[in-house]
């Protein structure tokens, strides 16, 4: 049989669905194609990584057979299967309607990506068409038949291949052509081994389908949100438990890397980490949403990843805790629509970032509050970071947004310093901690009259990015969500009309800080961004704390109109596009839409 090279392009950002078992994940897109997938973790070497580079570089594609010639058909309709992470997608045919179930089964052993092809109408001619390509797409495995099973092997790395359908290898590729008639189901299966080991258990796809739509199904009860956007807190609430590397509870900020937030530029990151500041937020939403397990669990991998060092906390780490995360660039890729580089690694793990002490020190704050087993550890943690602010909270940091350029003394940084101060202050008044309470308190006095005095133009009547800086960052939004100010300040007031005014887009989302256009601003970075999702939700939290709440409500319904048809959102929307940039999905996109309907719903500002 003579067969050609498949025709693939990658899609578009928001074309994609995700699926994963909490310890990784895969991204489908609208055509049957999964385009990314790393095993066995999150942070492992892609064996697809054809969304960031060409057909070469590896993917798998079931669905309608088609011209070789001809990209391949998109489903007419996909949908999650309830609320779940199985994905199901239907192609209508000229012979007739199939559907693809795709899922990652939660597991305790290999991990599997599970594929099942059902028949709805007419005879379906179809194809699988599997290209495993190990390292990021360079290398090429030795592909084989062991004991009737197809395994491909490179170095460390196994992944066998199976299903009942009939095999052939061409190009250095796996095929299977096959027909699909009402009611058969036809299933296909990876799973990933040590190479070293022996194979991995046949998988068992119905009983696996069962298993998982019974996990997702118990998993939401657990929630508490019952309110009128039940249905998008719900998606971001799956979306965060599928980043969550269950074995150690640390939290990805995406399974991606070098999805562009510039699409042809350079603002190309990874971020498989586990970054401090995305975590505590994530368990801030789970915790209000009904979700302690998970908090729990992640405050046992801080105390772990902080464990003997505090003094030199990072702001991110690996998902084990891991320290080094050296950033490299893959040459050999380039990159998603040309966006080059495609980095792995993160060379910001090292950067000062004071307002990570903050964000640790309330998430901890908020788990004690809401009734979470104390831990003395935790408790002796949060005064080590406080002793550590105490020497260091008037240094200048990267800030935020973990600019390349110099540092600055970000006027967000300093208000998270406050935050950590007073936070701790609560905690000793409490009787749970012992600390120096006059003299955190004088610390606390000291630190807000600082900003007050060098972070806030009187003249324009905002603060502003940095002390002596006229620039807006859309950070300062969460002065008064912190309560470093109360909402009718007139100061906070005035802040947000300011970013209102000099960081909205032309359909009103916010950017997080100027780009200075083909220049290099503030992030020591050329090109410009997207709207940044997270800081359009803040913005949508301040008007109605300032009591715009029918103005907050059409924004968070315009941001809510972002989302794909699952409902998942990218890092940045890009206003000149029309479409999602950075990677995908998001948590910290998703954590502030929990947040601005938790607080949309107790303010009763939701319309219908």
């Amino acid at each position: 049989m003579a067969v050609r090279l498949e025709l693939h392009v990658a899609g578009r950002i928001e074309d994609y669905a995700l699926i994963g078992d909490m310890q990784t994940a895969a991204l489908v897109c609208r055509d049957g194609t999964v385009d990314w997938l790393c095993l066995p973790r999150f942070d492992s070497h892609a064996i697809f990584a054809g969304l960031l580079g060409t057909e070469e570089h590896g993917f798998w594609r079931l669905g309608p057979a088609h011209a070789s010639d001809s990209p391949p058909p998109t489903a007419a309709r996909r949908s999650y299967r309830g609320d779940s992470l199985i994905l199901e997608s239907e192609w209508d045919t000229p012979r007739g309607t199939v559907r693809v179930i795709d899922f990652m089964p939660p597991r305790d052993g290999a991990p599997q990506l599970i594929r099942i092809v059902e028949g709805v109408s007419g005879r379906v001619p179809m194809r699988s068409t599997l290209r495993m390509r190990f390292s990021y797409g360079r290398v090429v495995p030795w592909v084989h038949k062991h004991e009737g099973r197809t395994v491909a092997v490179a170095g460390p790395d196994s992944v066998w291949f199976d299903t009942e359908a009939e095999t052939y290898g061409k190009s250095l590729t796996t095929y299977s052509d096959f027909t699909v008639a009402p009611g058969e189901r036809i299933a296909f299966t990876i799973s990933w081994e040590p190479s070293h080991k022996q194979p991995p258990a046949l998988p068992e796809p119905e009983l696996s389908l069962t298993a998982t739509e019974d996990f997702w199904r118990e998993w939401v009860e657990h929630c508490t949100y019952h309110g009128p956007y039940r249905e998008a807190v719900i998606r971001s609430l799956i979306t965060l438990k599928a980043l969550t590397y269950a074995p150690t509870g640390g939290i990805v900020a995406a399974p991606t890397t070098s999805l562009p937030e510039d699409i042809g530029g350079v603002r190309n990151w990874d971020y498989r980490y586990t970054w401090l500041r995305d975590a505590a937020i994530t368990l801030s939403s789970l915790l209000r949403t009904g979700y302690r397990e998970e908090a729990r669990a992640w405050r046992e991998w801080l105390l772990r990843a902080v464990a003997g060092d505090p003094e030199n906390l990072q702001i991110m780490y690996g998902i084990a805790g891991e320290r080094e995360l050296g950033e490299a660039e893959l040459d050999w890729l380039p990159g998603y629509e040309n966006s080059a580089p495609v980095r792995v690694g993160n060379g910001a793990a090292h950067q000062l970032q004071l307002d990570v002490y903050g964000e640790v020190t309330e998430a901890l704050h908020l788990a004690h509050m809401t009734g979470l087993a104390r831990n003395d550890y935790a408790s002796l943690l949060q005064l080590k970071l406080i002793r550590y602010l105490e020497d260091h909270w008037q240094e200048p940091d990267e800030g935020i947004w973990e600019v390349r350029g110099p540092r600055r003394h970000f006027v967000h940084s300093k208000v998270m310093a406050w935050v950590a101060v007073d936070r701790t202050i609560k905690l000793i008044e409490s009787g749970d901690a012992d600390g120096p309470l006059e003299r955190w308190k004088e610390l606390r006095d000291e630190i807000h009259r600082d900003v007050c005095e060098k972070g806030y133009d009187k003249e324009r009547n905002t603060f502003t990015q940095s002390y002596g800086s006229k620039e807006l960052d859309a950070s300062l939004l969460l002065i008064p969500q912190m309560g470093f100010l109360p909402p009718d300040d007139k100061r906070v007031i005035g802040t947000i009309e300011a970013i209102q005014r000099e960081l909205s887009t032309s359909d009103g989302f916010i950017l997080r800080y100027p780009t200075q256009g083909e220049h290099e601003g503030v992030d020591g970075l050329s090109g410009d961004e997207g709207a940044f999702l997270a800081c359009s939700f803040w913005m949508a939290d301040d008007l109605a704390m300032i009591g715009r709440v029918d103005e907050a409500r059409k924004l968070f319904e315009r941001l809510l109109s972002l989302r794909n048809d699952l409902g998942l959102l990218a890092e940045e929307w890009d206003p000149v596009r029309q479409r999602q940039v950075g990677n995908f999905p998001q948590a910290f996109s998703h954590v502030p839409l929990i947040d601005t309907a938790l607080r949309l719903t107790a303010s009763g500002a939701y319309g219908g």
